[in-house]
Parts: C-alpha cells; sequence; structure tokens
C-alpha cells in the first residue's frame, strides 16, 4: 500500500499547501467550507454498557447543525450501526461470523438512523444516509454519482452521514475501518478538512497509556516512511483501529488536498475548537499529490472486484 506513491518523484509531484508548513497558522481552519468529521463507536457508547451515549449523541447533532448553521458544509461518518443492532437483537457478545455481521448491521442501522434523524429535526436540520461499498469507489459510474449525490445534498444543506454497507458486504469489512472510509469519502467529495474523532488525543511517538515518555505530535507535514515505522514499532496498536490505519487515512486525505486532524472523541466540544482555530489533535497538512489515484488505491488495498 505504501508503495503506491513513487519515492523518488514523491517530492518534485506534490505540491505544498502552505509555503512554511513548520509555522502553519491553525486560525486557517476557520476558513474551511466542506468538512468531514469521523466518529467511532468508542465515542458514541457508554463505556461500561455499550448503550448509546444518547447526552453525547445530542451534544454532536448540535454541533454539526451549528456548523451548518455557519454555512459549512458537513459529511458525518458515523460508526455504531452493529454495536445497535447486537444490543436490540439482546447479543451477548459482538458477532462473529460474517452473517451475524451483516444481520446485526441490518438492525442497527435503521435504529441509528432513526436516532440520528430525530435529534437533527430538533435543529431543523435535514439529514440523509449514504451507504458505500468497494463498488461506490472502484466502478466509474458508481463514484461518479456519488459525488454527484454528495454535491447535490451540501448544496442543499443536508447533512449526509455515511457508514459501509455491511448488510450486503461480502468481503467482511471491506473499506477495514470508518477512518479510510472517512478518507475516502472526503477525497471523493473534495472536502478541505477531515476530522477523525478518535479515543485519543492525537498522534504519539508511542503508546501513551502505557509509555510515560511517548512525545505528542503536533502537527504532520509530511507522511513518509519514518511515521509508518513509528506507528509500526509502537508497543501496541493504540488508538481505536490502530495508528497505522489512521495514518493510512492521513495519506488518502493529504494526498487529495485534504487537510486531516486526529482529536479526542471523548469530547465532542473538540470539533468546535478545531473548526475555530485552536490548537487541538495531530494536524496532518494537505498537499496535492498528482500522482494519487482514489481508484487504484482502494484496489492495491483491497483486491480487483471479479
Amino acid at each position: 500500500m505504501t508503495d503506491m506513491i513513487n519515492k523518488e518523484t514523491q517530492a518534485a509531484d506534490v505540491q505544498p499547501a502552505a509555503a512554511d508548513k513548520a509555522a502553519f497558522d491553525r486560525s486557517a481552519l476557520k476558513e474551511k467550507k466542506r468538512i468531514v468529521i469521523k466518529v467511532g463507536s468508542s465515542s458514541l457508547v457508554h463505556e461500561m454498557t455499550g448503550e448509546l451515549d444518547l447526552y453525547k449523541l445530542e451534544q454532536l447533532v448540535r454541533l454539526l447543525c451549528d456548523l451548518s448553521n455557519q454555512g459549512k458544509e458537513v459529511i458525518l461518518v458515523s460508526s455504531g450501526a452493529i454495536g445497535v443492532g447486537r444490543k436490540a437483537l439482546g447479543l451477548g457478545k459482538r458477532p462473529d461470523t460474517l452473517p451475524l455481521k451483516q444481520a446485526c448491521a441490518s438492525v442497527g442501522q435503521a435504529a441509528l438512523m432513526m436516532i440520528y434523524q430525530k435529534l437533527f429535526n430538533e435543529y431543523n436540520q435535514l439529514s440523509s444516509q449514504i451507504l458505500m461499498t468497494k463498488h461506490t469507489i472502484v466502478r466509474d459510474v458508481s463514484r461518479r454519482n456519488a459525488r454527484n449525490t454528495f454535491n447535490q445534498l451540501l448544496q442543499m444543506g443536508v447533512i449526509p452521514i455515511v457508514n459501509e454497507n455491511d448488510t450486503i458486504s461480502t468481503d467482511e469489512i471491506e473499506f477495514g475501518d470508518n477512518d479510510t472510509l472517512s478518507a475516502v469519502v472526503a477525497s471523493l467529495a473534495k472536502a478541505d478538512l477531515l476530522i477523525l474523532m478518535s479515543d485519543i488525543d492525537g498522534l504519539y511517538t508511542d503508546d501513551p497509556y502505557c509509555c510515560p515518555d511517548a512525545q505528542f505530535l503536533e502537527c504532520i507535514p509530511v507522511i513518509d516512511e519514518h511515521l509508518y515505522d513509528m506507528a509500526r514499532g509502537a508497543s501496541s496498536d493504540f488508538g481505536t483501529g490502530g495508528m497505522v490505519t489512521k495514518i493510512d487515512a492521513a495519506r488518502i486525505a493529504t494526498d487529495s488536498g485534504c487537510d486531516m486532524i486526529i482529536a479526542n472523541g471523548r469530547d465532542f466540544r473538540n470539533i468546535h475548537r478545531i473548526t475555530n482555530g485552536e490548537n487541538v489533535g495531530t494536524l496532518f497538512l494537505a498537499h496535492k499529490n498528482k500522482n494519487f489515484n482514489l481508484t487504484q488505491y482502494i484496489e492495491q488495498r483491497h483486491g480487483h472486484l471479479k
């Protein structure tokens, strides 16, 4: 996967988004117009019970509605369908077979969307559902239709809520994680900013939960093999989904010309702080890589469709 970009030509082919990356002013984040926000399951549920945290969910919706009221275009990539379905079906543990996962997703996706739409309606905000699979990206017609749908919804002031279509996916979790999916959405929709709400404050040199000497990284100007080696060499695969998957997501986003931030999802007010230009989370700086091909990336990572 990391061979997607020819290392010998990378420096010449990438155009920096800012002249002085080391002195990037986060106040520029205030001007971001199209924003993709990813929230993981751990950010949406009570830790002890696994039940939905309705207080946090309502806070998230209120923050997204306020961004929309500011004239920003917002896309939400939300996990949680399988977990909600598992609870609704009375299963004591996470499903471990594909048919059971798909059944949970089928029940949970409808229930989760019902809750989201009820909360959005309280703020007079229209929302919609978009379910994606690998086919959406690698097939030209599907990819074009998806991009047109995002553009039309955003122009009409609707907040799309995106998830992978786990109900009909035949390759387990096709994208592998919603970090990757959110970066694909950001690339597809030509977003200005991607925010990954995780269970960690950002990117560290090691797992901060077990390594007190781990250093926090505020800004990543360039994604290189050293960064991947650091993530792989951490004492554990820290962060939900693992840090390597988040760096993969950052590569997709930044190569598509989109800034990306990893921030702590335990406090959704971090979304407001980020879009207000405050120094929150780890910022990966955008650049435009003319060699980046989204379809090629998906096929390299997940295999060609038959």
